[in-house]
């Protein structure tokens, strides 16, 4: 049976002239800084429930991100994961409830003014420009940020010119963080997998977002290029301030990256705490090893 994750993708609705203005009201509040964002809740998920047909993908999911938190969603397979990741980030219409992105709020996320809300996301699966540099790549991660019109940049306008330095510089700073120097030239699809997938991570972070939404990063890495990821993602979060929410599937990784751990099972929430927290749940330790809800509430009395 197909996973709900994977289905087609619904059609875009407009934007309503409310969602216009939380956009304008959240480019603003992007512009307040580190100190100002500290302990603001950068990401809260309220009541949000996804259905295809008559599958449901999740229901009632709450889930709160503050800012530099790594905040970690596991379950397991089928749990509704990447489809709440990809109702976050705009691509799927939940049926109920609502996602707040800093001041912002929306039934449903327009995913194409992602960069505005200061969002980025990595896939799954790969979606690099596979005949471009890493460097190209890379630059392709701020077109949102562009603001020279085309003329600006086939007269070669000052401002123009100018936002491409921007741009470059950015690129070659998030380069040398994610260790991509000796790559940066070279076309993307000749990389490694385990370089690929750092050169996806920089294409999210050269815009510099506030939230990063990671779907599965590590997924097919061995266990030497996920602790580099693992580092890499710590660095990340180190250098720009920014919230992330991980989907991952090794424990191990999660429990040593995260700040807080979100569980969910069959499309429910069934704990969220420190990943000591929720290493020693009972429901937790029942979703993963199998157990019937008779057995732990047997465990739970003993």
């Amino acid at each position: 049976m197909q996973d709900a994750s994977q289905r087609t993708v619904p059609v875009l609705r407009r934007q309503n002239r409310s969602e216009v203005a939380q956009l304008s009201d959240a480019r603003s509040s992007r512009r307040g800084g580190p100190a100002r964002e500290a302990d603001r809740t950068i990401l809260a998920v309220e009541g949000l429930s996804l259905a295809f047909g008559g599958t449901v993908a999740f229901a009632e999911i709450d889930l709160s991100v503050k800012a530099h938190e790594i905040h970690a969603v596991i379950g397991p397979n089928g749990a509704g994961k990447s489809s709440l990741i990809n109702a976050i980030s705009g691509l799927y219409a939940p049926q109920a409830g609502r996602v707040r992105i800093g001041d912002a709020s929306f039934a449903r996320v327009p995913s194409r003014q992602l960069a505005a809300l200061g969002v980025a996301r990595t896939f799954q699966n790969l979606a690099l420009f596979a005949g471009l540099s890493v460097r190209d790549n890379i630059l392709s991660g701020l077109a949102g940020d562009r603001t020279a019109g085309l003329a600006a940049q086939l007269l070669g306008l000052p401002s123009a010119r100018r936002e491409a330095r921007e741009h470059l510089a950015r690129a070659a700073a998030v380069i040398e963080l994610l260790e991509l120097g000796s790559f940066a030239e070279r076309r993307a699809g000749s990389l490694p997998y385990g370089i690929q997938k750092r050169v996806e991570l920089a294409r999210a972070l050269v815009a510099r977002p506030r939230l990063l939404l990671l779907d599965e990063p590590m997924a097919g890495m061995t266990a030497t290029e996920k602790s580099e990821m693992s580092g890499f993602i710590r660095t990340a979060r180190e250098t720009y301030g920014t919230a992330i929410v991980l989907i991952e599937h090794d424990i191990g990784v999660v429990m040593r990256l995260s700040d807080r751990v979100t569980v969910l099972d069959h499309g429910r929430r069934i704990a969220t705490g420190t990943p000591a927290e929720v290493q020693a749940n009972p429901k937790v330790i029942a979703a993963y090893l199998g157990l019937e809800s008779e057995d732990v509430a047997d465990e739970d009395a003993a």
